[in-house]
């Protein structure tokens, strides 16, 4: 046995099972994590939800009612949502059971839902589907500005519900990319 002896192949052994099980309970650990967290984000979308303005240095960008910057989907080329599974786990879309409600320099008009693949509704702009950033940790954050992931770009959209297509330290929340 090459220079290990027969104990010593033993103890090996034992050290290789523990560290096989300890993966094991890891990599179950991971998955329950994960799991957790995948039904968590099924909670139940508000009754209604809230699209309005903020200013940055680009002019006027939609947020939800938290403040929280909002996207459009450069694949998205009508009201329907192209942005699923894990595109939607890192731009999670704007929910809704019901209303979406026009706040401050927002045209209502513009304002509808459209039913996602998983049947929930999306809160739409000017027939854009709405989108939050995982990567936006607090309100007003523009993490996602000109993000190209999921096969097209990611941009902020003004008050006529167009993107704002400015980057750098030009863009609303002043990320330089």
């Amino acid at each position: 046995m090459s220079g290990i002896s027969r104990s010593g192949f033993s103890r090996l052994w034992v050290k290789v099972g523990a560290g096989v099980a300890g993966a094991a309970l890891v990599v179950t650990g991971l998955t329950a994590a994960t799991t957790a967290s995948a039904n968590d984000s099924k909670a139940a979308p508000p009754a209604s939800v809230t699209v309005q303005t903020r200013n940055g240095p680009n002019g006027a960008y939609l947020t939800d009612g938290q403040g929280n910057t909002l996207y459009l989907f450069v694949a998205d080329t009508s009201n329907k949502s192209t942005c699923n599974d894990a595109c939607a786990a890192q731009w999670p879309p704007l929910v809704t059971q019901g209303a979406v409600v026009a706040g401050s320099g927002v045209d209502a008009g513009k304002l509808a839902t459209s039913t996602r693949q998983d049947n929930t509704k999306q809160a739409t702009y000017n027939n854009h589907p709405l989108y939050t950033f995982v990567a936006d940790t607090a309100p007003g954050q523009t993490n996602g500005q000109g993000v190209n992931a999921f096969g097209a770009l990611w941009w902020t959209v003004n008050p006529n519900g167009d993107a704002i297509t400015a980057r750098g330290s030009n863009a609303p929340g002043g990320v330089v990319y």
